[in-house]
């Protein structure tokens, strides 16, 4: 799960970590008074969408008045910002955050990551802040500098010092620094998190260290621990089909290709994407129903699939176990009868009750592909489909 920069900022404070204080604004008056509040320019307005690059696309604004606050908030609010992030489409902008201006000396880069090669979490530091993490790896990877921590002991002391060193921090900026990388790691670990950003972490001219960004992602199995996490979740930021089939107890995820795909169990649905784009045709999306799916749960599924405008045909590929195969054929009829077939429509069925399921499907009056095999079954989708370029 992911949130706005000004709810990771708010964590972060929580934890001591120093940031700039600031306001969120949901209307363009929200925005002006709160950079009243704030005191003396300059301020900065910031879009806040679940996505990086925000800066490059235009969505931070330095503003010397507060008639310049106003009009980049006016500019910002319900804007579609488009950054390397978000693909072509963007993102709206539907809220801000309005910030104290810094004075700053020197920009750093600090995360913390799980890092599942090592089996541990990992500090991940370097001296060139401001830019994508991803660019000074291609470009300058000796910038980068990481520190494993002891699943038992945690981020040593002398391990953030030797980090701090490493950044080129003198004086007072080290135990500063020290000090924000292991309330980062306490944070890290007791929200249950998947990463925990900091880009850039300034050094002001009076050497204070301070966190001018935070991007902050939680483990979506640990929210149970932690309800007042999951309130924090802006909805509007996510895809509209997958948070529907999370309501249902769906695995679901978009992608760009144009054939639909349902599956039970995530390592079939991985290898039917596979020979998919083996035969030379690109998947729609990844939709797992599970293992315990009853017949209202396949027809949701299939609807799901249906609403993508990109899909020009779908591929159910079952092999049953603990889900039938009567019990998938039944939920396909269903959700056909009642949301109608635009598109062709393979189904392979292999396991328990395959002989009741393809009899089921056979007894419909439905269009529907049967197939033998999956390399059969995605052959067939993509004949009829042809291949998306």
């Amino acid at each position: 799960m992911n949130i706005h920069e000004y709810q990771s900022k708010q964590l972060l404070a929580d934890y001591g970590v120093t940031v700039p204080d600031g306001h969120p604004a949901f209307s363009v008056d929200e925005a002006v008074e709160a950079a009243e509040t704030l005191g003396e320019a300059p301020w900065v307005v910031k879009a806040q969408i679940h996505a990086g690059g925000r800066g490059k696309a235009g969505g931070i604004k330095i503003a010397e008045s507060q008639e310049q606050v106003r009009e980049y908030a006016d500019e910002l609010l319900g804007s579609q910002l488009v950054t390397h992030q978000t693909g072509p489409e963007g993102q709206t902008v539907r809220r801000l955050y309005i910030e104290e201006g810094v004075d700053i000396a020197n920009e750093l880069y600090m995360s913390l990551i799980v890092d599942r090669d090592r089996e541990g979490i990992v500090l991940m530091a370097s001296s060139e802040g401001g830019v994508d993490i991803e660019q000074v790896a291609d470009e300058t990877p000796e910038k980068i500098h990481k520190r494993l921590a002891d699943p038992q002991l945690g981020l040593a002391e002398f391990q953030a010092r030797q980090m701090a060193f490493d950044l080129g921090l003198e004086g007072g900026s080290v135990f500063e620094a020290v000090e924000t990388m292991r309330n980062l790691y306490d944070l890290f670990t007791d929200l249950d998190c998947s990463l925990a950003e900091i880009n850039p972490l300034v050094v002001t001219g009076d050497g204070e260290v301070v966190a001018l960004d935070g991007k902050i992602n939680f483990d979506g199995n640990g929210l149970f621990r932690h309800p007042d996490i999951r309130e924090l979740r802006d909805e509007s930021e996510e895809d509209e089909a997958e948070l529907e089939a999370k309501r249902h107890g769906l695995s679901y995820v978009n992608l760009d290709g144009n054939i639909g795909c349902m599956v039970n169990g995530a390592g079939l649905a991985m290898s039917t994407m596979d020979i998919i784009k083996h035969y030379g045709g690109q998947p729609a999306n990844f939709l797992d129903v599970g293992g315990g799916a009853d017949t209202e749960t396949v027809a949701t599924a299939f609807k799901i699939i249906t609403q993508d405008p990109e899909v020009q045909g779908i591929f159910i590929n079952i092999f049953g176990g603990i889900m039938k195969c009567d019990v998938i054929a039944n939920g396909v009829v269903n959700a056909v009868e009642e949301v109608g077939l635009e598109v062709p429509l393979v189904v392979r069925l292999a396991g328990t009750n395959v002989e009741k399921g393809r009899a089921i499907l056979e007894e419909t009056e439905l269009d529907i592909i049967p197939a033998d095999s999956m390399a059969d079954g995605a052959q067939q989708i993509i004949d009829v489909v042809g291949i998306d370029e």
